[in-house]
């Protein structure tokens, strides 16, 4: 397979927000770009589109009008498939259609050489099933592109059954030419990100289900105290609901219904009501002018503690007692005969097992158990949530909320649910990306890599559940599969496998 280099002819074909994208990627890496879309003057329209952002970045100093000119006359639009006879890599970014992308490669196989690479910016369709009407299906490469393009780092390289691994590596060399992260992976349904995201709006769609709390405090634990930069409720309005059901409905059925990626009625509901979220001014919230939209639900101020007694090794809430000691609260360390825990006042502190507070409370005969959440960095979370056994008093569920408050913590009190907001969501993640390691999807790192560049998680899942305690991510994900008995929790044999080996 030929290397490719900046003299490389590439094409791109549809010259939507994605088609233009990766056409303005290509050029600025000193591309020869050819752009070709089937709609008439749609080309025209992309490459003028990348023409207005552009002019933004040199308005604010980000790019010179030089510059900015060299990339635009590298980008040549064609009126003919025909014209893409040059090109030593062509990327497809047209309709989710297997048939018409057959149909397209089939046309590329005639008129392009027989080294050519053919890639496709699919983002759910086997590139198995793409290739099997090809001639040369080993020429044939995924190359997922996030939206959008020119801004978002991740590159997927998608190896479908027949693909050369050379082409693969040459895809994968000239994304990080491009200055992108690319990640290698097998055509599988979802890929990595459309198939590990997955629980970060499922999960947060089933505590809301169940009455945990609301969207928008579910929204706000989760940028707040689990540093994602958007929560999945306005993530999904974004995204948009048409969207983001189809793309899970797909990956469930592709992986024969599993439960693990079971749609919600929650968001079937925005469907069927045409809800769709912002481009139909209406999801999980209101986008109308002058809406009022929910707030995160926030206890009310409660009076300090003066003291408090920390049993055991806290492990990843560790970082919590530097804060109350900084908080001006006396410090009591003792030792613990079984489970680590704050204790304030009447109350009892745990991070979240993934059991109910309640029936852990009964388990260990305390009534006046609080399970707190899992925070990203303890210091620097801005929100906690709290999740009070059901039978603990109301001075217990006082001197928690007093605590968390005095180290400078908005409080959400959640009723009480499993794993809470912050720690299920992790643990489910984390979970999903070791069981497609397990199956040969792609490597650990990779998956970190992708979830960081693709959706931009503020932490890789499988680096946070490795900071967490992989015993405790897999005690939390046990303790969800008891309580609910449902194989969406099973746990993924590589995680059992990892902390069975001491990692």
């Amino acid at each position: 397979m030929s290397h490719l280099n900046t003299e490389s002819v590439i094409g791109v074909i549809g010259a939507g927000t994605m088609g233009a994208g990766i056409a303005q990627v290509a050029a600025k890496a000193g591309h020869p770009v050819l752009l070709f879309d089937a709609m008439d003057g749609a080309a025209e329209r992309g490459k003028d589109g990348v023409a207005k952002g552009l002019a933004k970045l040199v308005a604010r100093g980000k790019m010179s009008q030089q510059d900015v000119d060299a990339l635009i006359d590298r980008i040549q639009v064609i009126n003919s498939l025909n014209d893409m006879a040059p090109a030593a890599l062509v990327v497809e970014a047209i309709v989710e259609r297997l048939d018409i992308k057959q149909q397209v490669f089939g046309d590329l196989e005639t008129i392009c050489g027989e080294n050519t690479i053919l890639a496709s910016n699919t983002s759910s369709i086997s590139l198995t099933a793409i290739g099997a009407r090809l001639q040369r299906p080993q020429n044939l490469v995924g190359m997922h592109f996030f939206n959008p393009a020119p801004i978002m780092k991740l590159v997927e390289v998608i190896s479908g059954l027949d693909t050369d691994p050379a082409v693969a590596d040459a895809i994968f060399a000239l994304s990080a030419a491009w200055g992108k992260k690319p990640v290698h992976a097998k055509s599988t349904p979802g890929f990595i990100v459309n198939r590990v995201a997955r629980p970060f709006y499922a999960e947060g769609m089933r505590v809301v289900q169940e009455g945990g709390t609301d969207f928008a405090t579910m929204d706000a634990l989760l940028k707040q105290c689990g540093g994602f930069r958007m929560g999945p409720f306005e993530l999904m309005d974004l995204i948009g609901h048409d969207v983001n059901y189809a793309v899970t409905s797909s990956v469930f059925e592709a992986y024969y219904q599993d439960p693990r990626f079971l749609p919600s009625l929650l968001q079937l509901e925005l469907v069927n009501a045409g809800h769709l979220g912002r481009k139909t001014g209406k999801g999980f919230y209101n986008y109308a002018a002058g809406a009022e939209n929910p707030q995160p639900k926030t206890a009310a101020d409660v009076a300090a503690p003066r003291q408090v007694t920390i049993e055991g090794d806290l492990g990843a809430a560790e970082p919590l007692a530097t804060l109350i000691e900084q908080a001006g609260i006396t410090v009591h360390r003792a030792e613990s005969s079984n489970n680590a825990c704050i204790r304030v006042g009447d109350a009892t502190l745990m991070l979240s097992n993934g059991q109910f507070t309640t029936a852990h409370a009964a388990e260990i005969g305390n009534r006046n158990l609080v399970h707190f959440d899992l925070a990203l960095d303890y210091s620097q979370a801005s929100r906690i949530a709290l999740a009070p056994g059901d039978h603990a008093e109301q001075s217990a569920v006082d001197a928690a909320v007093g605590l968390f408050q005095a180290i400078g913590k908005s409080v959400s009190l959640l009723d009480d649910i499993p794993g809470m907001a912050v720690m299920r969501t992790v643990a489910m993640l984390a979970n999903e990306g070791f069981d497609a390691v397990n199956q040969g999807v792609c490597s650990e790192e990779a998956v970190d890599i992708a979830m960081q560049g693709g959706v931009n998680y503020p932490r890789g899942p499988l680096a946070w559940a490795q900071a967490v305690g992989l015993s405790t991510v897999l005690t939390v994900l046990e303790n969800l599969a008891a309580t609910y008995g449902e194989d969406r929790y099973r746990v993924s044999p590589l995680l059992r496998r990892k902390v069975a080996g001491g990692a």
